[in-house]
């Protein structure tokens, strides 16, 4: 989701705790992310396997919006899908970017028994069978569906090379390169086994939107592919440099939801 411009960029000045003044839906009922303790999730058979076909996927560029650094896709058709899982309509990936910390110790937005991860990947989809715009569904409590993908360091993930050789070119706030067919099922792990829950965008404005497909499996990055992320910066060329870390919001109360499993425990 883009900030709207005026935002300096809100994990800075204004942190997560501060966002309810300006957005009081930040105290919602639903807001995400969330800390998921497999032990309490419900498996419910009824969840249907997801399917997610990226095959004519076209990714059109890379950007630095000031909070995140996001990929965005053409959206034009149901081709480049998710469908299935606890979804009623197929949803069209819209964009997908990252969450990261300074250190290994954190940055994931989901935890697992508030056990954090070192990044986490969103690829954000919408309902286009309901809505007409991105903008009208971000509003509508079934407009959105996240898949997370939690990332571990490990060995080098040889599709997200092209990715982390990219981010020199949207070093600063507000920059966008080209980065045209990129496949972002090559980030997918091969087991999509996973938790859902109804949350909300996790950054301004935060709107209670959103079914989370959060997956059990992780992919492997190495260190190095994830200190690239970290030699982006919150900020313009013109503005005293900032390191874009720690961009994630801490775990939101669970407020009585229920997180379902698409698995047996």
């Amino acid at each position: 989701y883009s900030s709207p411009p005026w935002f300096f960029p809100f994990f800075l000045l204004k942190g997560p705790p501060e966002w309810y003044k300006s957005y009081p839906i930040a105290q919602g009922n639903h807001q995400s992310p969330i800390d998921i303790i497999p032990t309490q999730a419900i498996y419910d058979p009824c969840l249907k396997p997801l399917s997610i076909s990226y095959e004519s996927c076209s990714s059109i560029d890379i950007s630095n919006n000031g909070h995140s650094v996001m990929v965005d896709f053409k959206d034009v058709d149901d081709k480049t899908a998710v469908s299935g899982g606890p979804l009623e309509d197929p949803y069209r990936l819209k964009q997908f970017h990252f969450h990261w910390g300074a250190s290994q110790d954190s940055g994931s937005e989901h935890t697992i028994d508030g056990n954090p991860f070192p990044c986490e990947l969103h690829l954000v989809h919408w309902n286009a069978k309901k809505y007409v715009t991105f903008e009208e569904a971000a509003a509508a409590p079934d407009g959105l569906a996240v898949i997370g993908v939690f990332l571990e360091i490990g060995e080098e993930h040889a599709s997200m090379n092209r990715l982390t050789d990219a981010l020199y070119m949207v070093k600063f706030k507000g920059t966008k390169a080209q980065f045209k067919s990129f496949d972002p099922s090559s980030l997918l792990p091969s087991c999509l086994d996973y938790w859902t829950y109804p949350g909300s965008l996790t950054t301004p404005p935060l709107n209670e939107s959103v079914t989370w497909i959060v997956l059990k499996e992780t992919i492997k990055i190495s260190d190095k592919q994830m200190e690239k992320f970290r030699t982006l910066l919150f900020t313009t060329e013109e503005d005293e440099r900032i390191q874009m870390v720690n961009n994630f919001r801490p775990a939101q109360p669970l407020k009585g939801r229920v997180v379902r499993a698409s698995f047996k425990a």
